[in-house]
């Protein structure tokens, strides 16, 4: 390692040029030296913002458990916090798969443009005979090759199937949706009680 020398006075007269053009990085805080009107010349400064440190971290430690963060609860999840519209005692049955679907309409095989108006026209039709509940089976979908970064939801009917039934003109003939008990095809499948024409 070389030893430091002073600088000649040339050198030193040149750095200080150098060191008087020179802007900083990053400038500080401008410092106020008057005080405001009606302030105390006893009172103290406050004290600067002090940062916690961080928890201190020891070779064979296991790491803390950060959440991830889902932004979209699952689908069972939203058709469970779904406010209950119908008759609390019909619900319950209805889940736990003692009251018997009306009619049924299978979706497997079908892609969304044919699903959404085979649909719309069985929902239609049983509001119109007079059914309460019928059974949309949609599949619980498969899982297809994902090249994206992004990535897609397994069963596009499945996902797509409740937003449906929400929307027109569907949306004034339901009354309920919920996920189908083990019995009639499981969280492959939706009851959708509908309302009295």
């Amino acid at each position: 390692m070389a030893r430091r020398r002073s600088l000649r006075p040339d050198e030193e007269e040149l750095w200080q040029t150098v060191a008087r053009s020179a802007r900083p990085l990053h400038p500080k805080a401008p410092v106020f030296t008057s005080k405001p009107q009606g302030a105390d010349p006893a009172a103290k400064p406050a004290p600067p913002l002090v940062r916690p440190p961080l928890p201190t971290f020891r070779l064979g430690e296991k790491a803390p458990v950060i959440r991830a963060h889902d932004l979209s609860p699952s689908l069972s999840d939203s058709l469970q916090m779904a406010p209950l519209q119908m008759d609390a005692k019909a619900f319950g049955r209805m889940t736990r798969g003692k009251l018997a679907p009306e009619a049924r309409i299978d979706l497997h095989g079908l892609t969304l443009a044919e699903a959404h108006p085979e649909l719309i026209r069985f929902i239609l039709n049983a509001q119109g005979h007079g059914a309460r509940l019928v059974l949309v089976i949609t599949g619980k979908g498969k899982r297809g090759t994902d090249h994206g970064p992004i990535p897609q939801r397994m069963g596009a009917l499945r996902h797509q199937v409740p937003q449906w039934l929400r929307l027109p003109p569907l949306g004034q003939a339901v009354l309920q949706v919920a996920e189908a008990h083990l019995k009639h095809g499981g969280s492959g499948a939706y009851y959708v009680y509908l309302r009295r024409r």
